[in-house]
């Protein structure tokens, strides 16, 4: 399989128009649109044209509040490849995040759809004064065209690799959401490690629903497709119910999932295609920890291989990955470097030796350079030597694989001992009533922290929390079990699916009762 050295994705764009213009690039299945190499070069030409006429100089920021489609796909990829900046925005965000996210990139224009256009009107007048209002241009999610005329590619401001092509914010769940501004050169880079790593090529179609304001659909689900020349059938939303037929339809010969997506697609009901989707080489599982025995489970079930993987926004989504040959992999683990440098830091800095839980740390071309006007925060993000704090606990194997215990900021700390959440959820997942769980950790007078937990239900299982307790007990001894449990209809969770656990405080908060 050959990778092109394209520096940018203009270049990159414009290789496929030449070599590949008929060959199909995006599938939007709800409706059966879709949209080839040849076609996305000439509406990018365009999207050039129109922001030239808008008043849009390179380097511009463009913000985009759209839903999955033809649109969402064609415009961040044509607003990056015409020299300007990508500002995807959370479908989900509250208005205080939709309001510093606009304030801080201070972007021209904002591109959504009749739907959402309400959201957006309602902050802008909260924008600071000195600050230029965005144009609000509204378009159809399902047009299979940008609607303004434009010349051909050609004519578009071409960008240098190390210009910003994309700035993404992070979930902000611990904070106010940081601008992670990631380049031409990042974003290839970790695009194509992905399709290196996988063996990935024209003849290669991903089944993806993840949203494209999480980097997560941005660079593995459209970007890598993009580079190995390859195709996306890109649903508006994940259906459990449609999810397989889309892969039979359309000839899918990977999955681009979340662990939520296989928990929900293990509890669909039961089909005649159950383990017969011979199409699919692999689905590929990452932005959160895979409980093993959905991954088991998922295979045995579907007959599909499942590779995990793990990455972050500020590395373009790219981190670790299992190897694609069947026995290289390793459940529970995120696999080995893919396309970075990593390493474990140890209590004094240095490196730990293998076993030892520390800080993940991170280093490669699809790294940022820093967040965007925040040198307080870059400062923190990075160590002397350059290297990039995760904020992830875990550590390296005897055999080189990694494995992520938490979030340094989730770790429990009860009694003195270091407790990671996600040995609970696993306990908690080992109940045949549980569909997802997540554990958190509180003040307490006595311990400092004590332990909480929520879980989902499967449906129509019935447990009661009491039961729940005893199975914890049984399986991690009473010092480690949580002192409550609560059965909830709907963990919280961010973009990606990744369980937010801070925001499971606010459930024992709102409560009459203090849980210390």
């Amino acid at each position: 399989m050959k990778i092109h050295t394209a520096q940018t994705l203009q270049e990159q764009l414009r290789l496929h128009a030449q070599q590949q213009s008929e060959a199909l690039f995006l599938i939007a299945p709800e409706n059966d649109r879709r949209l080839s190499y040849g076609e996305l070069a000439q509406q990018t030409g365009r999207f050039a044209r129109w922001a030239a006429g808008a008043g849009l100089k390179p380097g511009d920021r463009i913000a985009m509040l759209l839903p999955n489609g033809m649109q969402a796909g064609l415009i961040f990829l044509a607003a990056m490849a015409t020299g300007h900046v990508i500002v995807p925005l959370n479908l989900l965000a509250t208005p205080a995040q939709l309001l510093h996210c606009l304030r801080h990139s201070k972007a021209r224009k904002v591109i959504t759809c009749e739907d959402l256009v309400d959201s957006v009107q309602s902050v802008l007048p909260q924008l600071p004064e000195a600050q230029a209002i965005p144009e609000i241009i509204q378009v159809d999610p399902d047009a299979a065209q940008f609607e303004f005329d434009g010349p051909s590619l050609e004519h578009a401001p071409a960008p240098g690799p190390d210009d910003i092509a994309l700035l993404m914010y992070t979930s902000g769940t611990t904070g106010v959401p940081k601008g992670v501004p990631l380049s031409h050169a990042n974003l290839l880079h970790g695009a194509r490690s992905v399709a290196q790593w996988h063996g990935l090529g024209p003849d290669d179609r991903v089944l993806s629903a993840l949203p494209l304001y999480h980097i997560n659909g941005q660079v593995i689900a459209t970007l890598t497709p993009f580079i190995s020349g390859g195709s996306i059938v890109a649903p508006r939303r994940f259906s459990a119910s449609r999810w397989w037929e889309f892969v039979e339809r359309y000839e899918c010969t990977w999955l681009n999932m979340v662990p939520t997506i296989i928990a929900y697609l293990l509890n669909a009901e039961p089909a005649a295609t159950d383990g017969s989707h011979t199409s699919v080489r692999f689905g590929r599982s990452a932005s959160a920890p895979l409980p093993v025995e959905h991954h088991q489970a998922f295979e045995q079930r579907f007959g599909v291989p499942v590779i995990e993987a793990m990455g972050m926004t500020e590395t373009s989504s790219v981190i670790f990955c299992n190897p694609q040959d069947p026995a290289g992999r390793r459940y529970g683990s995120p696999g080995l470097p893919c396309g970075v440098e990593a390493r474990v830091a140890g209590k004094d800095g240095g490196n730990a030796a293998d076993g030892e839980i520390g800080e993940v740390m991170l280093r490669g071309p699809n790294v940022m350079q820093g967040y965007l006007d925040n040198p307080e925060e870059t400062a923190k993000a990075f160590d002397s030597d350059g290297w990039l704090r995760t904020g992830d606990l875990g550590y390296r194997d005897a055999e080189g694989y990694y494995r992520i215990t938490g979030r340094i900021k989730e770790l429990i700390i009860k009694g003195g001992e270091n407790i990671a959440p996600r040995e609970i959820d696993e306990a908690l997942l080992g109940h045949a009533a549980v569909l997802e769980a997540a554990a958190v950790g509180l003040p307490d007078e006595n311990y400092g922290q004590e332990i909480y937990a929520a879980v989902t239900l499967k449906p129509g299982a019935l447990v009661d929390e009491a039961e729940l307790l005893v199975h914890c007990r049984s399986a991690l001894g009473s010092y480690k079990s949580p002192r409550e449990i609560r059965i909830i209809d709907e963990l919280p969770k961010g973009p990606s699916g990744k369980v937010q656990r801070l925001k499971l405080v606010d459930l024992w908060a709102e409560t009459e009762v203090s849980p210390t």
